[in-house]
């Protein structure tokens, strides 16, 4: 990181992502302290411009980030902090401080918001709630995935591509709902997937 390009106050702004969903969470910034510091001890360390001063994220509200990897761009003037996160990274309490605009679903988001509502049934379990009952009958859900599997497989075979498309996002869902019953996450089977590529 002896490259990095601070601007001239000595900061470099640093975008962070959610190492486990690829949701950006926030944009800050460090100096070459923070960014030492974020090194050393595996929590993200900020510059705080209002302030003046150095902080660790979470420091006050508890929601740490843990840093999983720095990447830097090519012109090594930006950074981005791979990182878990232990609750929302925005002061509002919001997840993401990107809460505001043009908020429709993007391809990308529409595996961790399920993940997300998936696990809203599950603290919640509202009456009438497809997932929430799927989640109570855990034994079912082997049978209701094969069944799904099956489905995919004969649309892929026999029918159009918009029905092959619809049969994977029923295997998807049913797949993360599984996944949730068993307190996994997509997440666990893509680290799975990554380590086969070593």
């Amino acid at each position: 990181m002896e490259e990095i390009a601070f601007d001239a106050d000595g900061l470099v702004p640093c975008v962070v992502q959610d190492a486990r969903t690829g949701e950006v969470l926030t944009l800050a910034y460090m100096n070459e302290e923070a960014l030492t510091r974020t090194r050393e001890t595996g929590e993200v360390h900020f510059w705080s411009r209002s302030r003046g001063e150095l902080w660790r994220k979470g420091e006050t509200s508890g929601n740490v980030m843990r840093l999983r990897g720095l990447r830097y761009d090519c012109d090594e003037d930006a950074l981005l902090a791979l990182v878990d996160p232990a609750g929302p990274a925005c002061h509002t309490g919001e997840r993401t401080c990107f809460y505001r605009g043009e908020m429709e679903l993007q391809v990308a988001e529409a595996l961790p918001a399920l993940e997300r509502t998936i696990a809203d049934r599950r603290a919640d379990a509202p009456e009438g709630s497809y997932t929430a009952a799927l989640l109570a009958e855990p034994g079912t859900l082997g049978d209701k995935l094969r069944e799904e599997a099956e489905e995919t497989a004969r649309a892929a075979a026999e029918e159009s591509d918009e029905r092959l498309a619809d049969e994977a996002a029923d295997l998807l869902y049913h797949l993360t709902v599984l996944l949730a019953s068993r307190e996994l996450a997509l997440a666990d089977a893509l680290e799975v997937l990554n380590g086969r590529r070593r």
